[in-house]
């Protein structure tokens, strides 16, 4: 009987060095941040099962019980941030679509150079696409592809980052506005109390500040001023 993946990798970890593992951790570290692919190492078209069996195996190679790098815990949690990622359908969808998007860049910068290189040319034309598909496996290609993807990931996440500053500004300023909008009210509203407040004294000066009112009455002037008119 063939042995159990279980017993594969008890036999796999049993030949790890501690340099292997330190390795490993500076490996993962060093990879490029927003593509989950490079911290498991795997090819763009690995599965969802790929994933998981890479994780298990790379997870137990940096756990910090297992491993004495510094760094083992943080390399330890970008693997499983990793997994988490490529194991999300929308996120997995996303990584894939720049890879897509690279891989017509590139083929499309192919198609130009093979016009100049009338030999490579015919050959791709002869082989009925098998000469690129052949290109295509090479390593050659598969360094420009992943060079290429962080390319087009670094320009996405540059494009998100700046709108998410912009709509932080529009924010700020928003909420700069409402402030000062209350703060108006709130004047207005200390203004218009302290102008209810004065009203009785406001009253009390329009009545002492009254014209005399002069009348004749029975014959006699009568003085009707505020200080005179007591009736």
């Amino acid at each position: 009987m063939g042995e159990t993946d279980d017993e594969l990798l008890k036999n796999f970890f049993a030949e790890v060095s501690e340099v292997e593992r330190e390795n490993e951790v500076q490996r993962i570290l060093s990879c490029f941040k927003l593509n989950a692919f490079e911290y498991l190492n795997l090819p763009f078209d690995s599965s969802p099962e790929d994933v998981k069996r890479q994780y298990r195996k790379l997870s137990l190679l940096v756990h910090p019980d297992k491993c004495k790098h510094p760094q083992a815990k943080e390399a330890f949690g970008a693997l499983a941030k990793a997994q988490q990622l490529l194991l999300e359908p929308q996120e997995r969808e996303y990584l894939l679509s720049q890879v897509n998007a690279a891989k017509e860049e590139l083929r499309s910068k192919r198609k130009k150079l093979l016009k100049k290189d009338n030999a490579s040319k015919l050959k791709s034309q002869v082989d009925e696409g098998k000469y690129e598909q052949q290109y295509e496996k090479s390593d050659e290609y598969q360094q420009q592809l992943k060079m290429k993807v962080r390319e087009l990931l670094t320009e996405h996440e540059w494009r998100r980052r700046k709108m998410q500053m912009r709509i932080s500004e529009e924010e700020g300023r928003l909420k700069k506005d409402e402030e000062e909008t209350k703060e108006m009210w709130k004047k207005k509203r200390e203004h218009e109390e302290q102008w209810e407040g004065t009203r009785e004294k406001r009253v009390c000066y329009q009545f002492l500040s009254f014209p005399v009112c002069c009348k004749y009455y029975s014959g006699d002037l009568v003085d009707y001023s505020p200080t005179h008119c007591y009736l």
